[in-house]
């Protein structure tokens, strides 16, 4: 889980065009007017329009019953639907699947979303635990993918499964799933084109990779990662859905959260599409990349210096 001030730094944006002035709204007296004011300042942090919705209309049964009776209990509730939003979605994301080989990750995503960088700081997250990696280098259309994901996988000291300009993906997939069980590797990442998701032949030959792998481990691949860069906001649930059309999608990867204010697109993920996030990109750092948790992220995004002093 991210620590406190990293998370808290890598939110800063977000926190402070958005976040921060919800939280000194709804600690104020809330009436219509503050709550319509609440809901554009929700959907403008890019929470999105549903989901902005829903959690304005839990505050307003909350009042109306009598749940609220400070600003701080309304801030309470807020905060606590906002993790319910997040925590729902993990528990109606698609679990990893078991398998008796090695653990296949498929990663996904358009090009720019920071996808290859994200491989190499999940396969620093697995060697960390002791666990052998190998990464593939499945984006056969681009020399500089290859070149960029070779040099990682030489400064990481992890092997990596690569081929010829042009070839075949889901022939690099097959070996790379070969290799790892051949060689008793615990953990295989595939990388993959940044396909555009409005190209349906692209689309088509991702579900041939998985097709292929299937071959060698029925259950493969055991995790499919959608890569999203938090800084295209609302675009992002858009690319999403055309991949979930593709293949079955475990978890979201949310990158760039330091360098924008939209990172309430996280609650949009997690409920218009019903996707857990899995893990945050809040730095340039190896160790920027960790596994998500809805409370923490929650508290990161009202947190004032006050509180964070008294938690640092």
């Amino acid at each position: 889980m991210l620590g406190l001030k990293k998370l808290r730094d890598g939110l800063s944006k977000t926190r402070r065009s958005f976040f921060g002035r919800i939280r000194g709204l709804v600690t104020g007296k809330l009436d219509e007017a503050s709550l319509e004011e609440l809901e554009e300042l929700l959907i403008a942090g890019d929470v999105g329009v549903d989901t902005s919705i829903a959690l304005i209309e839990t505050l307003r049964e909350r009042q109306q019953t009598g749940g609220l009776n400070n600003g701080e209990s309304t801030l309470d509730v807020l905060k606590s639907e906002m993790v319910r939003l997040l925590e729902t979605a993990d528990e109606n994301g698609q679990d990893a699947a078991a398998g008796t080989g090695p653990h296949v990750i498929l990663m996904i995503g358009i090009n720019g979303v920071g996808k290859t960088t994200s491989i190499a700081k999940l396969a620093q997250l697995q060697l960390d635990a002791d666990r052998t990696v190998l990464l593939a280098a499945a984006d056969t259309y681009r020399a500089a993918a290859v070149e960029q994901l070779s040099i990682w996988a030489e400064r990481l000291g992890v092997d990596i499964v690569r081929s010829q300009m042009g070839s075949d993906p889901a022939a690099v997939a097959f070996d790379a799933v070969k290799a790892a069980q051949s060689r008793k590797i615990d953990t295989a990442i595939i990388d993959t084109a940044g396909r555009l998701h409005t190209k349906v032949n692209l689309l088509e030959e991702l579900k041939k990779i998985v097709r292929v792998m299937q071959k060698l481990d029925s259950t493969a691949p055991h995790e499919t990662l959608l890569v999203l860069d938090a800084n295209i906001g609302q675009n992002s649930i858009s690319q999403a859905r055309e991949f979930v059309k593709a293949v079955p999608v475990t978890g979201v990867v949310l990158t760039k959260l330091d360098g924008t204010a939209r990172g309430g697109i996280a609650l949009a993920v997690s409920r218009e599409l019903g996707l857990p996030v899995r893990y945050l990109g809040v730095g340039e750092g190896m160790d920027d990349l960790e596994e998500f948790a809805a409370e923490p992220f929650v508290d990161a995004l009202f947190m004032d210096d006050e509180e964070f002093g008294e938690q640092a």
